[in-house]
């Protein structure tokens, strides 16, 4: 956060009032720019005495904006720095309030223009500031501009403590929603990032329950999550906002072709295919693509639902490939951590030992119960058998004492 230090004994916010009105004047001339000048400076100082803070910040905000493309940056930095502390003068939080949004509302207008410089006035206007729904308002406020100006580098790194921002700013479910999907829109636009893209996408859609809205960005989460060629899991199906779309007239098809993926194998997904090439092709599916993406997701399911030890002629069946191409297959599914196996080339089968749902539901929740069960059985076999045998040594050692 940037410090003013005064530096002679006219007061800082006096001293930018007359840098920015003379900047602003300039050149209209001396006899027109001086009285300009006096005058700014004397309203200003009328505000200082009365401790109109929020009539002052407008004064100085109305003169910055003009030298905007004039100043440099440092010196914008310098200026704003100023007029970001008057905040700190206010002891009403709605009038903090209000000059925080007279700042960062000013600041993003004209976003294309040195947008780096606007983000960092941003976020040092959201350090001085206390109230966690002010700093949530200037906290959108700098991701408006950073998609706007199409900057998001600069604000990516702080997604990195949304979860702790979320408890601190405490917001509502309206809030949520905005903050969700501006997140997920950046990072769309962010190379090597449409995972976490879902991911927000996702916590987007999960605040709907059932009410007929969002249906856009359920459709867009649909097609990004089949488009992703690393994306195998996830709980769209559950979501009351997605599960609108089934009964659709518009986005039932995009619904069906969901569950193909999350549920189905490769021959649903070509009969699909041959009866809506069209649809497919007008959200950008590649056919080529998405028969990869299936064929990975038929072998999981093989080893999930069908047995542990699948013949190469299972999997040559149910992918739709050749004899040679089983094993590059089965290669495939295991770089990309879907499932772990061994190859018994001499009895051309897959021995299965984990595989990756792509849903995890009731009956997910329900074999993770058994198998925890179990487990706990296991465990306790083990110890029984370990104090039942320690018994009888226990008793040699004390008779050999005696």
């Amino acid at each position: 956060m940037t410090t003013i230090v005064p530096t002679s004994e006219e007061d800082p916010v006096l001293s930018v009032v007359r840098f920015i009105t003379e900047m602003s004047w300039v050149d209209a001339g001396p006899e027109v720019a001086e009285p300009q000048v006096t005058r700014l400076c004397l309203e200003a100082q009328e505000c200082v005495v009365a401790e109109r803070w929020s009539d002052l910040t407008s004064l100085m905000l109305t003169s910055a904006d003009v030298i905007f493309s004039k100043a440099s940056e440092k010196e914008l930095e310098c200026i704003y720095t100023v007029i970001c502390n008057l905040v700190t003068k206010a002891d009403n939080l709605d009038q903090v309030h209000e000059m925080a949004e007279l700042i960062s509302t000013k600041v993003t207008q004209q976003a294309n223009e040195k947008p780096a410089v606007r983000l960092r006035i941003l976020f040092n206007l959201y350090n001085l500031l206390d109230n966690p729904y002010s700093r949530f308002f200037v906290y959108m406020k700098a991701l408006k501009l950073a998609i706007e100006a199409k900057v998001p580098e600069h604000v990516t790194p702080s997604f990195k403590s949304v979860d702790s921002l979320l408890r601190e700013w405490n917001l509502g479910v309206k809030d949520q929603r905005d903050l969700f999907l501006s997140i997920s829109n950046i990072l769309k636009e962010s190379k090597g990032s449409a995972k976490e893209s879902f991911k927000y996408l996702t916590k987007y859609l999960a605040t709907f329950s059932g009410e007929e809205e969002a249906k856009e960005e359920a459709v867009r989460a649909v097609i990004e999550f089949v488009k992703a060629p690393d994306m195998f899991q996830c709980d769209l199906l559950e979501m009351p906002a997605v599960a609108q779309l089934e009964k659709d007239a518009k986005y039932g098809l995009v619904h069906q072709l969901l569950k193909i993926f999350l549920t189905g194998r490769l021959d649903a997904y070509l009969d699909f295919q041959a009866a809506n090439s069209s649809l497919l092709q007008s959200y950008g599916l590649v056919h080529e693509d998405c028969i990869e993406k299936m064929r990975l997701i038929s072998l999981v399911d093989l080893g999930l639902h069908d047995s542990a030890r699948i013949p190469y002629s299972v999997i040559k069946e149910a992918l739709r490939i050749e004899d040679n191409e089983v094993e590059s297959w089965v290669v495939k599914g295991i770089t990309s951590k879907l499932l772990d196996c061994k190859i018994d080339q001499m009895n051309q089968v897959v021995i299965v030992s984990r595989c990756t749902e792509r849903v995890f539901g009731p009956r997910q929740w329900e074999s993770l119960r058994t198998k925890l069960a179990t487990w706990r059985g296991n465990i306790s076999h083990v110890i029984g058998t370990i104090k039942a045998n320690r018994l009888p040594e226990d008793a040699a050692e004390s008779l050999a004492v005696r």
